[in-house]
């Protein structure tokens, strides 16, 4: 019996070990999917926010997302630069700013989007409709237990 098979023996029953596992095959099989388009997981889901809250500030995404004030200045930069997200001042407070998808981020989300689930489609072809559900709903539970970022 080698070292590493008494290891794995002695994490097989540790559900933290198997999520680590399968986050890191979702993790490469995200990076293929959105392969050639210049995205990353953390961008995709900024434009997801912004998509979904039109007008949102900068802060607001950030703590939707578990990403700290100061990487967010350079993300948000990030996709400007690259003609995706309108920064626009708030006219109810003209010191704060709202994000709102450009038609290229639309685009882009929308391509990215496409690509994610057909590649979860093909990693999950195995699993019904209702494990699929069970497995998100499981996930969404462990989710719930993280302590607020703020």
């Amino acid at each position: 019996m080698t070292e590493t098979h008494s290891l794995v023996g002695a994490l097989n029953p540790l559900v933290g070990y198997h999520l680590r596992r399968a986050s890191a095959v979702f993790a490469a099989d995200f990076a293929a999917a959105v392969e050639g388009t210049g995205m990353r997981q953390v961008l995709i889901g900024i434009l997801a926010v912004v998509a979904a809250s039109p007008g949102i500030n900068q802060g607001a995404v950030g703590r939707i997302l578990g990403i700290k004030r100061a990487n967010m200045v350079s993300l948000i930069n990030e996709l400007i630069d690259a003609g995706m997200i309108v920064r626009e001042t708030d006219p109810t407070d003209r010191r704060a700013f709202t994000l709102t998808l450009s038609p290229a981020g639309t685009a882009m989300l929308d391509d990215c989007t496409r690509r994610i689930e057909a590649h979860e489609d093909q990693l999950l072809a195995g699993f019904s409709a209702a494990e699929k559900a069970m497995l998100l709903d499981l996930l969404g539970r462990i989710e719930k237990r993280a302590a607020p970022t703020d």
